[in-house]
């Protein structure tokens, strides 16, 4: 039989369950974004002003970045705004792990446009101004690394769902969703790298598109990673038996 006082409890209790506190990830995420903005806007202005399509390039190609990173930063404010909302029966603690899932089929889809530029650069080969772009490669380098450094977290590691206490290891996915798509620029910016070098001084002018395809095919494994484990939270997939055996203790009293 239920126990009434236990029921009571649920529906009376505050709908926030700790959304309505800021988390650490909003603050990490904003402040890359801000990073990412700055470096766009330098480089958009650089490319501009000095004719560098490289330089320009990568400045649209940050501004991408910075608005999926945006998408992260916008999940987290929402979920707080409306943490008190009682239409939200069970909270907003979902739309972290929505904000993750956003994130994950957007790096899908700058994978994909990788792969479709890759291939488009294999059959018609381009010329590549060398220095120019290898300076940007590690610019981005730079800037990825430092924001890497900044959303650093034990969570982005993959731990197996199988844990038994999911409550300790339950993943901020939407901060995971932010550092995936910086640490897919950094990968991207190591390859680049290695193949301009290899294409300048060894000739090999095709390494550059065919490390775009090893990098989008490595970033789409991320992606599928990251949609797999949002998907499973936001379809509740992921409470442990001991966790269900503890709920259904409490209920029968």
């Amino acid at each position: 039989m239920m126990n009434k006082e236990f029921l009571s409890t649920i529906f009376e209790h505050d709908h926030s369950f700790g959304q309505d506190k800021k988390k650490p990830g909003e603050l990490k995420t904003i402040l890359v974004i801000v990073i990412t903005f700055t470096m766009m806007i330098v480089e958009i202005t650089a490319g501009l002003a000095f004719g560098s399509m490289a330089l320009l390039a990568d400045g649209l190609h940050m501004a991408s970045h910075a608005a999926a990173l945006g998408v992260s930063a916008l999940a987290y404010v929402f979920a707080r705004k409306h943490a008190h909302d009682p239409t939200y029966s069970f909270g907003t603690g979902k739309v972290n792990a929505l904000g993750g899932f956003t994130g994950a089929v957007l790096l899908l889809v700058f994978a994909l446009i990788m792969v479709s530029e890759s291939v488009h650069r294999l059959v018609s080969p381009v010329e590549i101004v060398f220095n120019q772009a290898i300076t940007v490669a590690v610019i981005g380098l730079i800037v990825n690394g430092l924001s890497m450094l900044i959303l650093g977290h034990d969570d982005h590691h993959h731990h197996s769902h199988d844990h038994e206490d999911d409550h300790h290891h339950h993943h901020d996915h939407n901060l995971k969703a932010a550092y995936l798509h910086v640490l897919a620029d950094t990968f991207t910016s190591l390859l680049a790298i290695f193949a301009l070098l290899a294409a300048k001084y060894f000739g090999w002018v095709r390494m550059d598109p065919l490390m775009g395809v090893v990098g989008a095919i490595v970033i789409s494994k991320w992606s599928f990673g990251l949609l797999s484990q949002t998907g499973s939270s936001l379809l509740d997939r992921q409470a442990s038996a001991r966790i269900r055996e503890g709920i259904i203790g409490r209920i029968e009293g």
